[in-house]
């Protein structure tokens, strides 16, 4: 269980953080830049969990967790040690991929086919969405740069690489099941 007494620690003040196993690292290293774009691609999912309700919030809700079960397992590097810890690290499983799997099945279901690219925009939530997508992707190339260094948790990017998708889907549904949904016209402004 997490306990925090004390918000600041003084102990990054110059540039530098520890990762999960205690190991410090600057704070520009790219571990901490992929569960950092993690915890920003989370705060956007907040943003769009105002404008939702019912299933959806619900779902953004559990999402929002993921992101921090996500986080902790970018954080912690020790990948070949989890094994022989006495206290294993939270890790990604492919579950939680599946989830989102069935929750985007279901969301197709109910959208109108798409024959153009869309415009991010329409309601608040489908344009909140449509940022979280983006993030998302973002921190999905993120930790592919941390995975082509050092080793990740496939898990982990398999379910950003989900996450997306699902975003996208969302997004739509939001917009009257896609019938709202803003159509790009390409060379509209030549």
């Amino acid at each position: 269980m997490v306990v925090l007494s004390k918000i600041y620690t003084r102990t990054g003040d110059k540039g530098q953080t520890a990762l999960g196993n205690g190991e410090r690292v600057a704070k520009h290293d790219t571990r901490v830049e992929a569960y950092g774009t993690v915890d920003e691609a989370n705060a956007t999912f907040g943003m769009a969990r105002l404008h939702a309700e019912g299933e959806l919030a619900q779902q953004i809700e559990r999402i929002q967790n993921d992101l921090f079960d996500l986080g902790a397992d970018l954080c912690n590097p020790d990948i070949e040690k989890d094994a022989e810890a006495e206290y294993p690290p939270l890790r990604m499983i492919a579950s939680q991929t599946d989830r989102l799997e069935a929750e985007i099945d279901a969301m197709n279901t109910r959208l109108e086919k798409l024959r153009s690219f869309i415009l991010p925009g329409g309601s608040a939530l489908s344009a909140y969405l449509h940022l979280c997508r983006t993030v998302v992707r973002r921190a999905e190339r993120r930790t592919q740069a941390l995975a082509s260094v050092e080793t990740v948790n496939e898990a982990a990017i398999t379910y950003l690489n989900r996450l997306s998708d699902w975003c996208f889907c969302a997004a739509r549904l939001a917009n009257d099941d896609g019938r709202s949904d803003i159509l790009w016209t390409p060379g509209a402004n030549r």
